[in-house]
């Protein structure tokens, strides 16, 4: 063979190399990424099908004998009408064949919409979804080390960074905005702010009734009109409705009957705390959180028969020696994964919390707490994980960075709940055969493994694997700072889903807004 047939060949096998790399380098179809939203969940069950049923039952034993207090009157109507029993303590008791049907007519399946149309979230089976969520009132500086009142920008770039986190699939409103002391405006720019950074899913509270036609009003112009509204709902509402225990919030249920009648979503958030407002039993808070979401579900069906509804038991724990929240405690990954059992047991869509840390700073102790939760929550196959990146000090502090950290956490959480594939293919026997009997003796660089680069794993964005050699030649990078450059870029970048000029020029016109045009 002579040079001239040589170099073809070289050229032909190097360009199939680079034709392989940019192939590799390439953007996978979402159906072959190792990770994307809404992947199936339900492996681990710390309950068995006798504790799920005996919670059951007993959560229907407090609704029968024990009842909710402090319904609204309108609350006491729709219940009484549907069948429920006002007792002459002003307790309203929920007879168990009621409960019973409510659950087997409920919605089966929820489609959380975003505004675009490319990250709906369908809420059923084990389908696991992970997103923000809290209400902090402060915003964690990692450089100055402290904390800070939060404001409606922190909120807003808060949205803007979860939009660009392919890990962060929803949005709910993670702080309160500080800097704007009207109730009424802060609820309505709380919805500015997030829909203005992000085209998700977006969930909002509203702190009174009278702010719900205004906010609706809002949501109609940023859909383009009630009808499309009605069509695609692309915020839902954070409803705490239960003062825990067993008591109804009374404005809280005013809120919820609005929105339902306004076509949105309600997340029927139970937040009790075990051994404060929950027993202090693992078994003991879920069963409770239960019975509360229960009566949360047969008053909504009241309002509106198969009115999309989120089963949101959101037992925390507690450290039983200061009286403090323990939201990053093997007790509360417990008590989350219990929960999303309960929610498979009733076949319901639901959520709970996940993903924050006692830790005041995105420090190891934050990454084993926010670890823990987080992977246990999306093992047992918990529809939407909320509070699952930025969260910190017990949920009284917010944090940026953490939130694009988080971004990370949650990958490899996310793989965790992919699990292990067993078939043919991955076992790998032809491969072994290949690779020990008249082959290379590794598998470095095999056909297999590098078509399975991308498919089957999940690479960190920033966390670093560098050896420490490499790592002394970048000049030691350091985690925190790198997470606050990539905050830096993604704001300095202009937000995809700003409204158009039309639509926000009348949105201010209409409403006053206090992010700057």
């Amino acid at each position: 063979m002579n040079d001239q047939t040589k170099t073809p060949a070289r050229a032909t096998r190097s360009g199939g190399r680079a034709a392989r790399r940019a192939a590799r380098a390439a953007p996978l179809a979402e159906n072959l990424r190792a990770i994307r939203p809404g992947m199936e969940g339900g492996t681990l069950k710390p309950l068995t099908e006798q504790d799920m049923e005996r919670i059951h039952q007993s959560a229907l034993d407090a609704l029968e004998q024990i009842g909710l207090a402090d319904a609204p009157q309108s609350g006491i109507d729709y219940l009484v009408g549907a069948g429920c029993i006002l007792g002459d303590d002003g307790r309203i008791r929920f007879p168990r064949a009621l409960v019973e049907e409510t659950i087997a007519k409920a919605n089966r399946s929820v489609t959380l919409f975003s505004r675009d149309g490319k990250t709906d979230l369908n809420l059923s089976g084990n389908r696991v979804h992970y997103g923000t969520a809290g209400a902090a009132v402060h915003m964690v500086d990692v450089q100055g080390r402290n904390y800070r009142e939060s404001t409606v920008q922190d909120l807003h770039d808060a949205a803007r960074i979860s939009d660009r986190l392919d890990n962060i699939h929803f949005l709910q409103r993670p702080m309160v905005c500080r800097d704007i002391p009207d109730n009424r405006e802060m609820d309505l720019n709380s919805i500015y702010a997030t829909t203005a950074g992000t085209t998700k899913h977006v969930g909002v509270s509203f702190t009174e009734p009278d702010f719900v036609d205004d906010a609706l009003e809002m949501l109609h112009m940023i859909a383009g009109g009630e009808d499309k509204w009605r069509e695609r709902p692309f915020v839902s509402n954070s409803n705490c409705f239960v003062v825990p225990p067993m008591k109804f919030a009374t404005e809280s249920c005013e809120v919820m009957e609005k929105c339902i009648a306004g076509g949105m979503p309600v997340l029927l958030l139970s937040a009790g705390m075990a051994g404060a407002t929950a027993p202090s039993t693992i078994a003991g808070a879920i069963m409770q959180a239960c019975a509360e979401c229960l009566a949360g579900l047969v008053y909504v069906n009241a309002v509106k028969p198969g009115a999309p509804a989120i089963f949101g038991t959101w037992p925390f724990g507690l450290d039983l020696r200061t009286g403090a929240m323990s939201v990053g405690s093997g007790e509360q990954a417990l008590l989350t994964a219990g929960c999303a059992q309960m929610h498979k047991f009733y076949d319901i869509p639901g959520g709970a919390a996940a993903g924050a840390s006692d830790s005041k700073l995105p420090d190891m102790q934050a990454g084993w707490e926010q670890m823990c939760t987080a992977v246990m929550a999306g093992l047992s196959g918990l529809n939407m994980v909320y509070e699952a990146a930025g969260m910190h000090a017990s949920l009284l502090g917010f944090c940026h960075e953490s939130l694009i950290l988080g971004d990370d956490l949650i990958g490899q959480a996310l793989r965790c709940v992919r699990g292990i594939e067993v078939n043919d293919e991955t076992l790998a026997l032809d491969q072994i055969r290949a690779t020990c009997i008249g082959g290379p003796g590794h598998y470095l660089g095999t056909d297999q493994t590098l078509s399975r680069m991308q498919s089957d794993y999940v690479y960190p964005g920033l966390g670093d694997r560098t050896s420490p050699k490499e790592w002394e030649e970048l000049q030691k990078p350091d985690l925190l700072k790198k997470a606050s450059a990539r905050k830096e870029q993604i704001l300095g970048e202009r937000s995809q889903a700003r409204f158009d000029p039309e639509t926000d020029a009348a949105l201010r016109a209409r409403f006053n807004i206090h992010l700057p045009a």
